[in-house]
């Protein structure tokens, strides 16, 4: 699933096309994705401006003039594409008359004549509307913990946050209550950064170490953005290039390799933790 520099990634090639333009047309091809989509969305989008764009933790939220939002996730293998309404799409055409790939299931077309299409093979994306008044309390946004590239993301924060957690560090932090948008690949390389092992208990992490912590997790984020994320199966820009984050990765799918930090000989391994893949060096994080 794309974490938080995938999905920035997107929000940041989308941002150009979008904000400040109007959707002169909405095509839903489905009347659901992962969930049912809301009740008219395509109406209740056309002849919307979206004033701005944001990323939020593994969402990207679209604020339209009439004090609505469209919340977009993309899943396991959602992507976004960018053409013009004039482009020839392959597949067969829809009741528009336009053609579309089997998988390309929302459409939108903007008055700068850019048409962006949401395609999920495996439709585990979704989408939804909900009142920008209403975003302190609206399901899927309120209770995410603080952005780990805020400034509310602090080692006071962190050791407060894991206080009392019995759970493994690498578990805790996954959990979207304690930060935002953080996933296993990412929790896996800033750990190993960090020097700390993910099977240490969440609880017991110390300052010093949560200084340590969140400094990683920031500049691990941080270089993953700046390389277009990490591309490991579905996941590409809006541009359709690939990430090339993975080819940086330290620990992450390298069980069996020898480890790359600095005068360590130690092994990478894997172990499964809460049903997910945890990737490190048992010689050096500690």
């Amino acid at each position: 699933m794309p974490e938080l520099p995938e999905v920035e990634t997107v929000c940041q090639g989308l941002t150009p096309v979008l904000e400040g333009r109007q959707l002169t047309r909405v095509v839903a091809r489905r009347l659901d994705l992962r969930f049912p989509l809301p009740e008219k969305f395509a109406e209740r989008l056309t002849g919307r401006r979206i004033e701005r764009l944001e990323r939020r933790a593994k969402y990207i939220l679209a604020y339209l003039d009439r004090g609505e939002v469209l919340l977009m996730h993309l899943g396991m293998s959602g992507r976004f594409s960018i053409g013009s309404v004039n482009s020839n799409q392959a597949g067969k055409p829809d009741q528009t008359g336009l053609s579309f790939g089997k998988h390309d299931h929302i459409i939108f077309e903007t008055d700068a004549g850019s048409q962006i299409i949401f395609t999920d093979h495996r439709r585990f994306g979704m989408m939804d509307l909900f009142s920008a008044n209403e975003r302190a309390t609206y399901r899927f946004l309120a209770k995410l913990g603080p952005e780990p590239l805020s400034e509310a993301f602090s080692a006071e924060y962190l050791v407060g946050a894991l206080a009392g957690k019995r759970s493994p560090i690498k578990s805790a932090l996954l959990d979207q209550r304690v930060v935002a948008g953080l996933g296993n690949i990412y929790v896996c390389e800033a750990l190993f950064r960090a020097g700390i092992s993910p099977e240490n208990c969440a609880g017991t992490i110390s300052r010093k170490s949560a200084l340590r912590l969140v400094k990683d997790i920031r500049l691990v984020l941080q270089e993953a953005i700046k390389a277009g994320g990490s591309t490991l199966r579905d996941y590409r820009k809006t541009s359709g290039e690939l990430g090339y984050f993975q080819t940086k990765f330290r620990v992450y799918d390298r069980a069996g390799a020898t480890c790359l930090r600095r005068g360590c000989d130690g092994e990478i391994v894997r172990v499964v933790q809460s049903g997910r893949s945890t990737f490190f060096c048992p010689s050096c994080q500690t």
